[in-house]
């Protein structure tokens, strides 16, 4: 089965690092965050990428052949292809471009910039069984702050907010069938408002439900956040590894 990476953003919420270099290509420790997003599928026996390239695609296309040039074993036994889906193009596009170039009914996809402990094979399960066209990881983002509870100006309770409060979120995982592109209206469309929200409508987009490890690199916190995980655990023993 063939898995579709979203690299193509500008990175503009983390700018800090990507003056030079697209988002997935930012270091998580010692290697950029898309070799992590690969392992995390590759450990779990899928072999086959798609790279959704766009802005400095190049950079991600050197390192993959630097990588493959030193006989890198962890690349050795995996199909890892970059496809430049232009600069401007949103999500709903690039998955679009990926699509129709590929053969089958069934693909998986997900975006450059966030790591999970997801069993992938339990979710393409979860997504046979719910007919749905998308199934995605419905994960609860990390609670960042402290909770207050108020009455009148006095604050009655100050305590961390447990992480069960927050709302459901994307996680950015999913699983697509090819009629996905049907929903698809231009290459300037994002997935998150354009096709997603017509297939909520027609009861076709399925939630599956993650409580593991979770975590997206939208800013220099989140990726300093990473960073200090990967550096304090050996490789075996990162958190969106151990499925």
């Amino acid at each position: 089965m063939k898995v579709i990476i979203l690299a193509g953003g500008l990175g503009t919420r983390i700018s800090e690092e990507t003056l030079d270099k697209p988002k997935p290509m930012v270091l998580i420790g010692e290697k950029p965050i898309i070799w992590h997003i690969i392992q995390i599928y590759a450990r779990q026996g899928l072999k086959d990428f798609v790279i959704a390239a766009g802005y400095k695609a190049e950079v991600i296309s050197e390192w993959i052949n630097s990588e493959i040039k030193r006989d890198s074993n962890w690349i050795s036994n995996l199909n890892v292809q970059v496809k430049f889906t232009g600069e401007k193009t949103h999500t709903g596009g690039r998955i679009a471009n990926c699509i129709d170039s590929l053969e089958g009914d069934l693909f998986l996809a997900t975006y450059g910039d966030g790591v999970a402990n997801i069993n992938i094979s339990k979710q393409v399960e979860f997504h046979k069984h719910n007919k749905g066209i998308v199934s995605l990881t419905a994960v609860r983002p990390p609670a960042r702050f402290g909770h207050l509870d108020i009455v009148g100006n006095n604050i009655k309770n100050f305590g961390e907010k447990n992480q069960a409060d927050e709302g459901w979120i994307n996680g950015g995982f999913f699983v697509v069938n090819r009629e996905l592109v049907a929903y698809i209206n231009n290459q300037n469309e994002p997935l998150e408002t354009g096709a997603f929200p017509q297939l909520a409508r027609a009861g076709r987009l399925m939630a599956y439900k993650h409580f593991g490890f979770w975590q997206s690199m939208d800013t220099l916190r989140d990726k300093d956040n990473l960073t200090l995980m990967a550096n304090s655990n050996a490789e075996e023993n990162l958190p969106w590894f151990n499925i």
